[in-house]
């Protein structure tokens, strides 16, 4: 999955930094992601991985490291699983 994030990022994020040089944990925002650029993540990620994200979790904090995003994104193939 983190993979699959990576390329989603470089390819919408157009951070200013390339995504690979970047930890998991590392802070996206720092590392020039926009507020343009998370929507068009948002897009991309609830495409390739077949989901809504909510409301509740369309934060800074969802978008702020690959790490957080992978963590959502289970979290929400999980609950669509049990439903």
């Amino acid at each position: 999955m983190k993979t699959t994030l990576r390329r989603i990022i470089s390819e919408s994020a157009r951070l200013d930094v390339p995504v690979d040089s970047l930890a998991d944990d590392a802070d996206l925002y720092a590392a020039g992601l926009s507020s343009l650029a998370t929507v068009h993540l948002m897009l991309a990620i609830e495409d390739e991985f077949d989901i809504e994200i909510p409301d509740r979790l369309l934060t800074r904090r969802l978008f702020s490291s690959i790490d957080s995003m992978a963590a959502a994104i289970t979290e929400l193939q999980q609950g669509k699983a049990a439903a």
